[in-house]
């Protein structure tokens, strides 16, 4: 527990960068102090946006020389680990952006090593987003009554590639390009999350992928079937080659259960036959609300001590989800 504001440095300054510095602005008890990326010229371009007067290629020199209280890692998932090693070895709190590692096993190691020596919370922001808070706050409400069975769909545009064009996301995100895994382990860990979230433990029951694009090493397409607790069924179907969509993933969720059946339709989330009575959610002009509640609860309880919300130990259940997709579908995993 502490009571002064936390000092900061943030590691990676590649585009997700943007909304994880915005947030770091809106919270209180916490500053950045210092930046650092491998590229000197995108650190020196995030510290003068944010002034930010601490610039850095080196996390360990970084970590030496700024006496901070935590560190945020939004560098690419290959730099998780020995990122978050070298913060608790020097008593540095870590937020750590999802996926906290490839592998269940690299993640299981990594959390050991790391024990209680700091406070460890991984950037899981979906969940947060107004649409899905509004949706937890229904199902919490008991409006549905209790849910008994689910399904999730994602779509966008992002990999389409109608006339040769570089796709949108591989302009966002040019990693992807060569990245063995996508849809699962990228994007729908996300949806993942939110249904372990909302109905309690599940299991991969049956797991199929695809490789529309037919350019790039990891899939774009998956379907999922998951089993919960008394003969509880969910479904998560997505595709980020679907044209018309919009480039980034827009969601549709249903959920039925015992009283009432929930949908969430883009950003209109109603009850099947009271339509009228839609809430509709701003999600482009609230974008950034999911990555500033992250952070604000990852600030909150270092200061209070209180549980995170996305603690190392309950994203792991995230990530064992996963895999076990890729495990269901006949991917080998490494």
């Amino acid at each position: 527990m502490t009571e002064k504001p936390l000092r900061v440095g943030v590691a990676g300054t590649g585009m997700i960068s943007l909304y994880h510095l915005r947030a770091w602005q809106e919270v209180d008890g916490a500053h950045v102090v210092a930046v650092c990326d491998i590229d000197e010229s995108k650190a020196a371009e995030r510290a003068k946006e944010f002034g930010i007067d601490g610039v850095y290629t080196d996390v360990e020199q970084m970590l030496d020389e700024c006496d901070l209280d935590a560190i945020d890692i939004a560098a690419a998932v290959d730099a998780h680990a020995p990122l978050t090693r070298a913060a608790a070895e020097r008593g540095v709190h870590v937020i750590c952006q999802k996926p906290l590692t490839r592998t269940v096993a690299e993640a299981k190691a990594l959390i050991a090593d790391v024990g209680e020596r700091v406070r460890f919370m991984v950037h899981e922001n979906y969940r947060f987003r107004p649409h899905y808070m509004t949706v937890r706050e229904w199902i919490a409400a008991g409006k549905i009554g209790k849910p008994r069975h689910a399904q999730m769909s994602v779509r966008c545009s992002g990999l389409v590639s109608l006339h040769g064009e570089t796709p949108w996301l591989i302009n966002r995100q040019p990693y992807l390009t060569d990245f063995d895994r996508n849809i699962v382990f990228e994007t729908m860990i996300h949806h993942l999350d939110v249904m372990r979230l909302l109905f309690g433990p599940l299991e991969v029951r049956a797991a199929h992928l695809g490789w529309l694009n037919g350019n790039l090493k990891g899939e774009d397409t998956a379907s999922i079937v998951l089993e919960g607790e008394n003969g509880f069924i969910a479904v998560a179907d997505g595709c980020l080659v679907a044209p018309g969509y919009p480039p980034l993933p827009s969601d549709r969720f249903e959920v039925i259960g015992t009283t009432a059946t929930l949908i969430m339709d883009y950003d209109r989330i109603f009850l099947v036959g009271q339509e009228q009575d839609a809430v509709q959610v701003d999600l482009v002009g609230r974008y950034q609300e999911c990555f500033s509640h992250a952070t604000r609860q990852f600030v909150d309880g270092i200061h209070s001590g209180e549980p995170f919300e996305t603690d190392r130990l309950d994203n792991l259940q995230t990530l064992e989800l996963m895999e076990a997709c890729y495990k269901a579908a006949g991917v080998p995993v490494s």
